[in-house]
C-alpha cells in the first residue's frame, strides 16, 4: 500500500498527446503529493494537440528507453490520436508497459491510450473503456469494452475522453493506494 503523497508516477508520451490528458493527470497527481515524471521517446520536450491545432509543450524528465518500472508505482498513458499511435510501435514502450503489468503496478490509459495496452497484449478478459473509435480494437484484443467514464480491472484503469479526467485521476489514486495487483504475466 502506497499513499499518494509517497507515490512516484510515470507518464509516457510523445508529440501529439491530447493536451488535457497529459496536463490534468500530471498536475492533479502532483497537487495530491505524488512525484510525477514525464518520459518521452528521446527525452526531449514534446508538443501537445489541443482542439484542431498544436498546443503547448510538456517538459520531459527522462527518455522512455532509460526508465525502469521498478522506480515507479504507476504508469499513465495520455491519448489523442497521434500520441498512442506513435508509442505503440516502439519496442521500449511495449516492454515498459509489460514490465508494469507483470509487476502488478497500476497502469492507466485514457482516450486512444488503450491502443498501447492492446499492442502490449494485456487487455484480454478485462473490462476496459476507451474513446469510442477504438472500441473494436479493444474488443479484438479480448477486452470487455464498456461505455462509462472509468473502468478498472485489477489495477488497469481506463477512461474515454477529457470529460472523464476527474474520475480517471480519482481512480488512479484509489488504485495506487490499494497496492499491487495480482495479474497473469503478459
Amino acid at each position: 500500500m502506497t499513499a499518494i503523497s509517497n507515490a512516484k508516477i510515470l507518464i509516457i508520451a510523445t508529440d501529439g498527446f491530447e493536451q488535457s490528458e497529459l496536463e490534468f493527470p500530471r498536475d492533479q497527481l502532483s497537487v495530491k503529493g505524488a512525484e510525477v515524471h514525464v518520459a518521452t521517446l528521446d527525452g526531449q520536450p514534446i508538443k501537445g494537440w489541443e482542439g484542431k491545432d498544436w498546443g503547448r509543450e510538456a517538459e520531459a524528465n527522462a527518455k522512455i528507453s532509460e526508465v525502469n518500472s521498478h522506480d515507479y508505482d504507476a504508469l499513465v498513458i495520455p491519448g489523442g490520436q497521434i500520441n498512442p499511435d506513435l508509442l505503440r510501435v516502439e519496442p521500449a514502450v511495449i516492454n515498459l508497459v509489460k514490465d508494469f503489468h507483470n509487476e502488478g503496478k497500476v497502469i492507466a490509459a485514457v482516450c486512444h491510450g488503450p491502443w498501447v495496452l492492446v499492442e502490449a497484449g494485456i487487455l484480454s478478459g478485462r473490462q476496459v473503456t476507451s474513446y469510442h473509435s477504438i472500441k473494436t480494437d479493444v474488443i479484438n484484443a479480448g477486452g470487455d469494452w464498456v461505455d462509462q467514464e472509468v473502468a478498472c480491472d485489477k489495477g488497469i484503469v481506463t477512461s474515454r475522453k477529457p470529460d472523464d479526467l476527474k474520475a480517471f485521476v480519482a481512480k488512479i489514486v484509489e488504485e495506487i493506494e490499494e497496492g499491487q495487483h495480482d495479474r497473469r504475466a503478459a
